[in-house]
């Protein structure tokens, strides 16, 4: 068994990176929930265009930290009743 060792020198000339694979890289607009926005580098979409986020770091709880329990359809007052004879609180 061989081992072959090569520096990036002895290679310069070879393929070292595919060519023509790589997205585009442009600047768009990050358009925050609150009407805040910022530019930024990006491969999505076209060069100019323009992100609009649904959830962002200034409102979403997992950044925040301020945390609220959302009773969608009554799921947590139905947890409350099934489990409320075993008497814990």
């Amino acid at each position: 068994m061989r081992l072959v060792l090569y520096n990036r020198a002895s290679i310069v000339g070879s393929a070292l990176m595919k060519k023509d694979i790589h997205p585009d890289y442009h600047e768009i607009t990050v358009l925050m929930t609150d009407g805040s926005e910022f530019k930024t580098r990006s491969t999505y979409g076209k060069s100019g265009a323009q992100l609009r986020l649904d959830i962002d770091p200034k409102t979403h709880p997992a950044w925040t930290g301020t945390h609220r329990l959302v009773d969608t359809g009554g799921r947590v007052a139905k947890f409350n009743k099934r489990y409320s004879s075993l008497g814990l609180k």
